[in-house]
Formats: structure tokens, sequence, C-alpha cells
């Protein structure tokens, strides 16, 4: 939507965060056609969005509301961002505390540090450092990764406090390469917006299916191995996945599964020794890398011998429920 040119995107997903995404963009003065056959055509803005006065409601969806917030502080406009009632008890403060560092005058209509904004025109400083917390929601961090190339100056985002999620966030630098803008990551903590950054259509884009969707399979693949069951292959994300949550296979692995893998597609079954024991291994894993699919690992738990601890997951309390 900020690029230059037309995006055709295959296999986009049908669901409520789409939905709402798509709603917000034709609100703001993008072209989004919906071709069938889950292909969507979207004409890029070229830049700040046309629409300079809009208020968009977004749902539950996270991975809306806040790169909106960051890219709409921007766009030099008034704008009111609203949601369901659990959205309003998902923390943007960090987030917020970023763009106001760039000069963005953001207004919390209700409670101090979330949902419902008000977004009003300012005067944006381009370039120079700037800095969001990491420790509460990687979505900061993207809304910014995806905002800030519109200032078209050279800005250095420094992420406060243990940065979790990490694979989200390299999903976003991955898909800002393919649209031409190349961010520099330096380890987890600072990240370089080059000058002259223009987002351009790769003319057309594949979304991969879901990996943290693909853990439930490839658990029941486990499970059901240890019964005589499964194999159970999942295609769609394979080894070429640019989704970190494919590394869920590897805590089966440890757990006792046994895992094959093609660049679009995963198997699991139960390991020998596991179908011996009729139980998969207890495990001890931090877990802050794949969140999402850390709920899988906890229900996978259940038959395995022995205690399992996950940890470093706190990010779970702020998700979609609190999880």
């Amino acid at each position: 939507a900020l690029a230059h040119g037309e995006t055709r995107i295959r296999d986009s997903l049908e669901s409520e965060d789409t939905q709402v995404m798509l709603e917000a963009l034709r609100a703001l003065g993008v072209t989004c056609t919906d071709e069938g056959r889950q292909t969507l055509r979207v004409r890029g803005a070229g830049g700040a969005f046309p629409v300079r006065k809009a208020e968009l409601f977004l749902g539950n969806a996270g991975t809306a509301f806040r790169p909106l917030t960051a890219v709409l502080a921007l766009c030099a406009g008034e704008y009111r961002l609203s949601g369901v009632a659990r959205m309003h008890e998902r923390p943007i403060g960090g987030l917020v505390d970023a763009l106001r560092q760039l000069g963005a005058d953001i207004e919390y209509l209700e409670q101090e540090g979330y949902p419902p904004l008000a977004i009003h025109s300012a005067a944006i400083r381009a370039g120079g450092k700037v800095s969001v917390r990491g420790d509460v929601s990687s979505q900061f961090v993207t809304g910014m990764l995806i905002a800030l190339p519109l200032t078209g100056a050279r800005t250095i985002l420094s992420v406060e406090g243990n940065l979790v999620s990490k694979p989200y966030v390299e999903i976003t630098l991955n898909t800002l390469r393919r649209f031409g803008v190349e961010i520099e990551r330096h380890g987890w903590t600072t990240f370089t917006v080059p000058a002259g950054a223009r987002y351009a259509s790769p003319g057309e884009i594949y979304v991969e299916g879901d990996a943290s969707s693909a853990s439930y399979f490839l658990a029941a693949g486990a499970i059901s191995g240890l019964a005589g069951g499964g194999p159970v292959r999942v295609e769609g994300v394979g080894r070429a996945s640019i989704q970190g949550d494919i590394r869920f296979a590897e805590t089966l692995e440890r757990m006792g599964a046994s895992i094959a893998m093609g660049d679009n597609w995963i198997e699991a079954s139960a390991g020998p020794e596991a179908v011996s024991r009729g139980r998969l291994k207890a495990i001890d894993a931090d877990l802050n890398h794949i969140p999402d699919a850390a709920m899988t690992a906890a229900v996978t738990a259940l038959f395995a011998q022995g205690t399992s601890t996950l940890r470093n997951i706190g990010s779970w309390r702020v998700k979609e429920t609190d999880r």
C-alpha cells in the first residue's frame, strides 16, 4: 500500500485481521481489489496515504493496529484508531513513545498507554536516532521499521530491553527487502534505515502458509505416532521459509519426534525411542523466539514423560488474549 506501483498478492489469508486491514487501507484511499482465489491487487500510494482524515476500526488485529499507528503518525493527517475491548487492553505506549521522539502528536482517548488513539497532524523530525521498547511486543519494532522509510532520511532505530519474537522482526526485514528497502541490522539492538529509502512493488508476492498454524498438525503427527499413526505432512512451509516458527520442528525433535523437511513441506512422526516408550520426552526450553508455537509445545508436553518447563514467554500476557 505504501509502494510505488501495483502489487498482486497471492495466497492471502482470509481472516478477520486481513479484512480489517483491507478495510482500513481502502478508507485511507488505497485501491485494494479482491480477484478471488485468495489473490489481492493493491495499487500503491507511492508514499503517505492520500486520505488525511479517517476513523478506523481495527478489531483485535495487532498486526494492523501497531504498523498503521506508526505509518499514520507520519502522514500529516487526523486519524482515530479503535478496536474491540480486548484491543483497548493491549499496550501500545512503547510505540507511541518512540513516535513522539520524532515529533508525532498522538493522544490517548481513554487509558494512558493503550488504544483507542487520536493521531494529529504534526511536524515530523526526519533522521537521527530514535529508540523503541522491544520487550513488550515485536510489533512496536515492526511498526517503526515500516514507517521510518517514509521520512526519506537516514535513521538509527535502537531497541530498549530484550527484543521478544525476533524471528517476526526478521520477517519484516525480509519483506521490506522484497519491496526495495534494505535495512541494516546490527545484532538485535540497532537497525539503520538508509537515506532515500523508497518502497517499490515487486509486482507479485506469495504469502507463505502460516508456520504457527502448521505447528498444530506437526504436533499431531508426533503424538499420533506414539500409537502407530502418522506421519503428518504440512505443505506451504519448509526449509526455505522466512518464518521463525518453523523452528517448532526443532522443539519436536528434542521431544523425540522424527522430522523430515523439504523446501515447501515439513513432515512429523514419533521417533523410534518415543514409540517404544509410548511417550515423548519432557523438555526445559527457552521459547522466546517462537511464542505462538510455544503454546503448541505446552499441549504436546502433556504427552511427554516428566515435567516440561517453557521459559521466557511473558509476551503471552499481551497478545489477542492473556494466553
